[in-house]
């Protein structure tokens, strides 16, 4: 995680900031008297832990989606770098050219060779301008399409790690059919003959979440969120502000929790106290260790009768009444 110094706080977390701003002021004032505060330090980091505690226990629904936002929150790259070795990242869709957004390739998971696609934010504001702030174009989600038939086609699970606030929305994504791309890869995701894993590890928006989201299993991280639209999109629309944002997200039901009771998601993943961008190490390790037995798991059904679950599994989703 990133040194205290370089570590930012969103308003949910003042409370937070406040007392680590105190350890630093009793720690400069050691310095200058020369005495032992190493009990009073240890009291605060004490408070803090219990603070972490107290705000992560009863969080809203927007205050979830401000966690799956915050800028120190680990990306797809962390999680890659922290629970895999051997990465190999493979370029570009063979047609136009290498979405930075999107980015994918080989890697080792304790001993299992798996492919890793997901959508990539930029770490500063150079690397969010180049990654397009996680948005993909129509050959972003190609690339992971030609990724996941090249780890079909050597039999290897797939793992997609899904951060976006949606499909880049642009004159010409469009134009280069977006909407067919997040089609195809829906309804090619539904054959694949391999193991699909999703995670959605941060904000799970619209058909850009949903272009990488078909899986055999589809989980969320504690903190994140997974709808049609972001809360201000909606609160711009609904209510002709973004004021409203709140109260959308309550109304669109997008944590974890809820996602799970419509059966829309198989499970939630627990992340460090605090949130993820707390302790990349154990965010990282949860995530590896609840990845492995799912994966062993999904290998031992054959591959057409787990190519029928995953397609009955989509099919089953929604409400609807049939009408005799």
């Amino acid at each position: 995680m990133p040194e205290l110094q370089n570590r930012q706080f969103i308003e949910l977390e003042k409370p937070i900031k406040e007392l680590y701003d105190q350890i630093e002021q009793v720690k400069a004032s050691s310095e200058k008297t020369k005495t032992d505060v190493s009990n009073l330090v240890a009291t605060l980091e004490k408070k803090i832990v219990e603070t972490k505690r107290q705000l992560t226990s009863h969080l809203t629904p927007w205050q979830k989606v401000q966690l799956s936002r915050h800028p120190d929150r680990p990306y797809t790259l962390k999680y890659i770098n922290k629970m895999t070795t051997n990465f190999i990242e493979l370029h570009g869709d063979r047609n136009v050219k290498d979405d930075k957004a999107m980015i994918g390739g080989f890697a080792d998971l304790d001993g299992e060779t798996v492919m890793i696609i997901g959508q990539q934010k930029g770490i500063n504001t150079k690397m969010r301008q180049i990654r397009n702030f996680g948005m993909a174009n129509p050959e972003g989600y190609r690339k992971a399409l030609r990724l996941m038939k090249l780890a079909e086609k050597f039999n290897k699970p797939i793992i997609t790690l899904i951060d976006t606030p949606g499909a880049y929305p642009g004159l010409e994504a469009e134009e280069r059919g977006q909407g067919e791309a997040i089609a195809r890869n829906i309804f090619e995701m539904m054959r694949l003959k391999v193991p699909v894993i999703c995670v959605i590890i941060g904000e799970g928006a619209s058909g850009g979440a949903l272009g990488i989201g078909v899986g055999d299993r589809v989980y969320m991280l504690e903190n994140t969120w997974y709808t049609v639209i972001s809360p201000e999109s909606c609160s711009s629309i609904l209510w002709r502000s973004w004021d409203k944002k709140e109260t959308a997200a309550e109304q669109l039901r997008l944590t974890p929790e809820d996602m799970i009771g419509f059966g829309l998601v198989d499970g939630k993943i627990t992340e460090p106290l605090g949130g993820a961008h707390w302790d990349y190490d154990e965010a990282a390790e949860n995530l590896k260790k609840f990845l492995i037995p799912v994966i062993k798991e999904l290998k031992k059904i054959p591959a057409d009768k787990r190519c029928e679950q995953r397609i009955e599994k989509f099919n089953k989703m929604g409400f609807w009444n049939e009408i005799k």
